[in-house]
């Protein structure tokens, strides 16, 4: 039997999710609130259970704007998706839920956001890749893991006097990732949406930022799932690229993961081709694709939302010379449907 989550379940599901490897910190049930309070957006958790247990999840969020297309996606603001099951049985009726559901609100395709190929006759975009590597207990091990170019800059970064802080709130991180995205040409989420974040999953969402002589360099929000830790969310001032702010602020997520004894890093989710995925790759990650299968109800072409489509460069151009108070404010109108 399928349902949709609620409050009541949220403890069921969220155990469902920590007791089963293939599900990520993108499954758990606090996105439901985060998505549903920060952007309004519908959102359809569905799962699976049969004998009063959970066999299955499908976190589904669907975004509909005028300007960027009527999705279902799993999952929405999120690297990782897709479904979770126990059995193939349940795989397939969580399958065919979701595709109903498309069909039902008229979207122009369902997305799910696997990181592995689960279903070959579906379109899917050779457009991410994520980037995850195993930690070693050994603090200078992952060190000298790094290439040697990269690992100069880090060690250069370490001796420049930079310093690492975690903050209780989001004040610094949105003032440094702000500036970051602007400069990149892309509006910027509201400053609520990284407030909600840390309220929802609390522990699990750490605030690290980095500073040289009291001045802001950088800042970063690093989820914490499991033996895992992703830095999500970062951003470096114009101080950073001075001083490697950046080099040095992923070092630090490293460094103070294994000291509270995680073993996976994952570096995230970058497009093919761009500046992110080259900087992860001279820290010596391997690339992996993902694979975002798609579903396709009205539309006959996957969609094609992303910095690197051409009919985007001039407002990204446009976008980049604006006053950061100015992209602050208007960021989030549209932001809100990027997911």
């Amino acid at each position: 039997m399928i349902k949709t989550l609620d409050v009541s379940d949220y403890a069921r599901w969220d155990d469902f999710v920590n007791t089963t490897d293939e599900a990520t910190f993108f499954h758990l049930s606090g996105w439901k609130e985060v998505i549903e309070t920060a952007f309004g957006h519908k959102t359809y958790f569905l799962y699976s259970e049969h004998d009063g247990e959970i066999t299955g999840i499908l976190p589904l969020v669907h975004v509909n704007s005028l300007l960027f297309g009527n999705q279902l996606v799993s999952s929405a603001f999120c690297v990782y998706g897709g479904i979770v099951a126990k059995d193939e049985q349940t795989y397939s009726a969580l399958d065919q839920e979701a595709c109903r559901l498309a069909e039902q609100l008229g979207v122009d395709c369902l997305e799910m956001r696997n990181r592995t190929q689960k279903t070959p006759e579906r379109p899917h975009k050779d457009l991410y890749v994520t980037f995850r590597k195993i930690l070693d207990a050994d603090v200078e091990k992952n060190m000298l893991a790094i290439p040697r170019k990269q690992r100069a800059m880090v060690r250069k970064a370490i001796d420049s006097g930079l310093t690492s802080t975690v903050d209780v709130n989001v004040d610094r991180l949105y003032q440094a990732y702000s500036e970051s995205v602007r400069n990149l040409g892309t509006p910027v989420f509201s400053k609520i949406y990284f407030k909600i974040l840390k309220e929802v999953f609390g522990e699990q969402c750490e605030v690290l930022s980095v500073e040289l002589n009291g001045q802001l360099v950088g800042s970063v929000m690093n989820f914490y799932y499991k033996d895992e830790v992703l830095p999500y969310y970062g951003g470096g001032t114009a101080l950073a690229r001075d001083v490697k702010g950046n080099d040095f602020m992923y070092w630090e997520v490293m460094r103070r993961a294994v000291g509270k004894g995680i073993k996976v890093f994952d570096f995230g989710r970058s497009k093919i081709g761009t500046g992110s995925y080259s900087f992860k790759k001279n820290w010596g990650f391997v690339p992996e694709p993902l694979f975002y299968e798609f579903y396709l109800v009205k539309s006959k072409t996957l969609p094609d939302i992303n910095p690197l489509n051409p009919k985007y460069q001039l407002f990204i151009a446009a976008w980049k010379k604006l006053p950061l108070p100015v992209s602050q404010f208007v960021g989030p109108f549209l932001s809100k449907d990027l997911g």
